[in-house]
This record gives structure tokens, C-alpha cells and sequence, in this order.
């Protein structure tokens, strides 16, 4: 409708407003790494009888990272070029078979090149992502990542998540000073309030202990899923977001004859698969709603029984600075998988915490390297924030909800982004990782609801409809702002006022 379109160019001029909003990333200055140590030996020793395990380098392990996951493999093979001695330490090194993970957004793959790490998806059959396509009631749009002023290879990447990791880890361990071992982490070791390294068990049962002047944690996290097979998606090389009821269903290509499919369940409860209350579900509230070119091969992929469910969660960073150890990873921050940001989050940080331990030749004065890293803390904050932000805002706006101001902020936000240009490439953008900027987020944000209320108002306004267009202003602070506070104001708005982003090295 005309009015529409009105609308959007009101709504135009309010995104104005970005054009304040510059870029104030700090980056830190790289300075020169140590040089790699002349050799590195492939076992471990025992010192005095005790159960230590130390690399057999004169000074020592310089890092021990305990998971190697896409985070842990990622930063092993990044501190070891710059020179570090990294000890490497998973649970089990056989492929990982997990349901998430399997989407790595454009910014994501940007800091995979920057970390020289962009071969690891050679080879694992990984498929170009562009964008993403929405379903809702009966009409689609089309999303196309804005990616016109990058090289012809940047796009999304999704894959196996295991064929992924297990690519990452050879990358990790073909540098000489990187030591991966299986085993299991039990503890920290710690003593006078200072993490001096791990105690762990190693796969055949013999309990060792592991020092290093820093411990760097990498714990992963975990919809229900399934993997459809012989079918295409409606639209090659995008995701598929359906805003289904009750929540979202997602679908994505995971290989060039595999589509991942991710039903999001609410609720604590989720049916069981033993008991075929699962199956029912799926076909019965699930299966009416999914586009019909998919519809035979998700019927398909439940029959087979290949249907599995891992708990999700959100859990904003609480920084928690402790001498000697660094929480990263899905130990340290999660947000709803809905956006597929994890994985660029983890990279983002792993170029931050890199760029931050570059100046130092030695990482042994414990108290002055945390007092250092708690500029890790701040400089993270407005890329992540706005991720993470993006992804529990859009969850909750795609569920359905039996509150009309819910509603309506739904339907304006699938018709918001389907008026395209700027309507679609700012909130894209900033999903995909290529401008992670909170204000545009912000801004966006509410430009959806106040595109929600004149559509309400427009064209021939009513009292009810003036209070379903409060309660729908009201009703979006009340998603956007308690995930802002959770993830600090200060810190994702106002990073450079925060006495932790100066942060110089220390001298010694």
C-alpha cells in the first residue's frame, strides 16, 4: 500500500541517525611475537614423581587451552604462531556430532581469514550462505547479505560441524609447538588465589597435572534437530527462517546434499523421543508449517528416527577476572543459536585476546597479566553485545504470542525487512557479523515498532488501535532493554569511557 511506503520513508529518515554512529573500535597495536622455540618435544615428562606434566621445552608451556572446539582449535593455532607454547587439551578427538555450530556468518568468515584459517573449510563439502529467506503465513522475502564492497569469496559458510572442528584441530596441531592430548580436565590448580594450570586424566586413566602461566577454558554448548536429505531448498544458498507457531524453525545446508533443520521447542519439557511423543509433535504441529518443497523430506528425516535434542541457553559474559586462568568460548557467553553468531563471536574474540598478548615476551607475572586482560573484557563488549543482543531480540519477536501488541510487532518485522534496501541491509548487517554496531542495533530495533504503530495507525487511526500501538512500543523496550542491561550499558555503548580499554602492556 502507499502508505506504506510513506512509512518507510519516515522510517528512512530516523535511520539518519546512523550516520552518527562512527566506528570507534579500538585496535590494539601488534607488536612482534616471540620467535618459535627451536624444536619442541612430542611427550610429556614426569618431574619428581608427582604427576606433572610439562612440555619438554626449558621455560615451559606458555598457555594451556582446555577444549578443542572451533574456539579452543582457533586460539591454540593463532597463539602458537605468534610463538606460544600452547598445550591443548580435549575430552574426546574423535569428529564431534553436534546439531549446532554449523553456520558461520560473513563476519565470522572475515576473522577466519584474518587468523589465516580460512583453508580449514576446504574439503568438509562446506556451502556458500548469501542470506537468508523468511516464511510467514504463506509469504516469503528474500534477505541478501549486503556484501558488495568485500572479495567475491566472502559469504556465509554452513557445514558438519564435526568435519569443521576436526579440520581446525589438524590446523592446531601441525605447528610444532602445539600439543594437543586427549583427556579429561577435573580441575584447576589453584594456589594463593592464582590458577597455576589443570588437573586431568588422560585417556588411558592416569591423572596428571598441566601448569602454565595462563589457562584459557573452552567449554561447548548445545533445538531439536534432524537432517534432511535429497531435497533443495526454495532458495539456494540462503538460510530459511519460518516464523512458525509457537517459535521459529530454521534450515540451512549443511553439505551439498544435506539441510540441517532446527525446530526451536519453549518450555523446560521437551517431548520424548523414546516415547514417540516427539514424532508426533514434529508432524502434527511442526510439519504443516514448513515450506511444501521440504515438507516430504522432513516427513522423511523423522521416520528414519535421525531427530536430536540439545538443551540451549543464553548466558551474557559476567566477567569474572581470576590470575592465571580466561574464560572464552561458550564457558564464558552464549546467546539463543537462532542468528547462527556464536562461532563469529568466538573468532572475534580469539583476534581481540590475540592482538592483546602479542606485545608480551613472557606471560608469568600472573597478577599484572590479569590486571591487563581485563581490557579483553571491554574491547569484546560492542561487537558481541550486538550479537548476542540481535539474537535474543529476534527470538523473541519471532515466537508467536497470543498478546495482539506481540503480534503486530511480529508481522511489522517480517513486513520491515521486506521492504528491502536500507529496511533489510542494516538489520542484515548487523545479524551477519559485517556491522556490529549497538547503536544501529538499537535503532533498528525501534524503527521496526514505530513501522509497527503507523501501520496500525495508517490510514484511518482508532482508539484501540493508538493503545494496541503503545503496548507495542512498551512491549519492545521491554524485550531490547533488560538484554542491554544484562550485557552493560556502559560497556557496549560507552566502551572508551571504561578505565579497562586503556589498558597498556606490562613492562616486565
Amino acid at each position: 500500500m502507499i502508505y506504506q511506503w510513506v512509512l518507510g520513508g519516515i522510517v528512512s529518515f530516523l535511520l539518519g541517525f546512523l550516520l552518527l554512529d562512527g566506528s570507534r573500535g579500538k585496535r590494539v597495536k601488534s607488536g612482534a611475537g616471540e620467535d618459535l622455540m627451536e624444536k619442541m618435544k612430542d611427550e610429556c615428562f614426569k618431574s619428581s614423581g608427582n604427576g606433572e606434566c610439562r612440555l619438554g621445552f626449558g621455560v615451559g608451556t606458555d598457555v594451556i587451552v582446555v577444549g578443542a572446539g572451533v574456539a579452543g582449535s582457533a586460539l591454540a593455532h593463532t597463539l602458537a604462531k605468534d610463538g606460544r607454547i600452547v598445550h591443548l587439551i580435549e575430552r574426546d578427538l574423535s569428529q564431534p556430532d553436534r546439531i549446532v555450530g554449523e553456520l558461520l556468518q560473513p563476519g565470522g568468515y572475515l576473522k577466519l581469514i584474518e587468523l589465516g584459517l580460512e583453508d580449514c573449510m576446504n574439503e568438509i563439502d562446506a556451502q556458500r550462505v548469501l542470506g537468508y529467506a523468511l516464511y510467514k503465513d504463506g509469504k516469503s522475502a528474500r534477505l541478501s547479505y549486503p556484501l558488495e564492497q568485500f572479495h567475491a569469496d566472502v559469504a556465509g559458510r554452513s557445514f558438519h560441524n564435526g568435519r569443521f572442528v576436526q579440520r581446525m584441530r589438524e590446523k592446531a596441531a601441525s605447528l610444532p609447538n602445539v600439543k594437543m592430548e586427549q583427556g579429561t580436565v577435573t580441575s584447576l590448580i589453584e594456589e594463593k588465589g592464582t590458577i597455576k594450570g589443570v588437573q586431568y586424566r588422560t585417556k588411558a586413566g592416569e591423572e596428571l597435572r598441566a601448569y602454565a602461566p595462563l589457562t584459557i577454558v573452552d567449554v561447548p554448548s548445545c533445538f531439536v534437530g534432524l537432517v534432511l536429505e535429497n531435497c533443495q531448498l526454495p532458495h539456494a544458498n540462503h538460510g530459511h527462517v519460518v516464523l512458525a507457531d509457537p517459535s521459529p524453525i530454521l534450515f540451512y545446508p549443511i553439505s551439498s546434499s544435506e539441510i540441517r533443520c532446527l525446530v526451536d521447542i519453549p518450555g523446560q519439557k521437551v517431548p520424548s523421543i523414546a516415547s514417540g511423543e516427539m514424532a508426533h509433535y514434529l508432524k502434527t504441529v511442526v510439519a504443516p508449517q514448513i515450506p511444501t518443497e521440504l515438507h516430504s523430506a522432513f516427513i522423511s528425516a523423522i521416520d528414519k528416527g535421525n531427530v536430536k535434542t540439545m538443551p540451549n541457553r543464553s548466558m551474557p559474559a559476567s566477567p569474572y577476572p581470576t590470575p592465571g586462568a580466561l574464560l572464552m568460548g561458550d564457558a564464558f557467553n552464549m546467546r539463543h543459536p537462532l542468528t547462527g553468531g556464536g562461532m563469529t563471536v568466538a573468532l572475534s574474540d580469539i583476534v581481540v585476546l590475540r592482538d592483546l598478548l602479542k606485545p608480551l615476551h613472557n606471560l608469568n607475572d600472573a597478577a599484572a597479566l590479569c590486571k591487563y586482560l581485563e581490557a579483553f573484557y571491554t574491547l569484546r563488549k560492542p561487537v558481541a553485545s550486538t550479537i548476542n543482543t540481535l539474537a535474543g531480540a529476534l527470538y523473541k519477536v519471532f515466537c508467536a504470542s497470543p498478546d495482539q501488541a506481540r503480534k503486530e510487532m511480529r508481522e511489522a518485522c517480517f513486513d520491515y525487512l521486506s521492504l528491502g534496501g536500507n529496511f533489510s541491509n542494516g538489520p542484515v548487517a548487523l545479524l551477519s557479523g559485517l556491522n556490529p554496531r549497538p547503536l544501529s542495533l538499537v535503532l533498528h530495533f525501534f524503527a521496526v515498532a514505530v513501522y509497527g504503530v503507523g501501520r496500525l495507525l495508517l490510514p484511518f487511526p482508532s482508539l484501540q488501535r493508538m493503545w494496541i500501538g503503545a503496548r507495542l512500543v512498551w512491549g519492545a523496550a521491554g524485550i531490547i532493554f533488560p538484554i542491554i542491561k544484562a550485557e552493560g550499558v556502559r560497556q557496549m555503548f560507552f566502551p572508551v569511557t571504561v578505565p579497562a580499554y586503556y589498558r597498556s602492556p606490562p613492562i616486565h
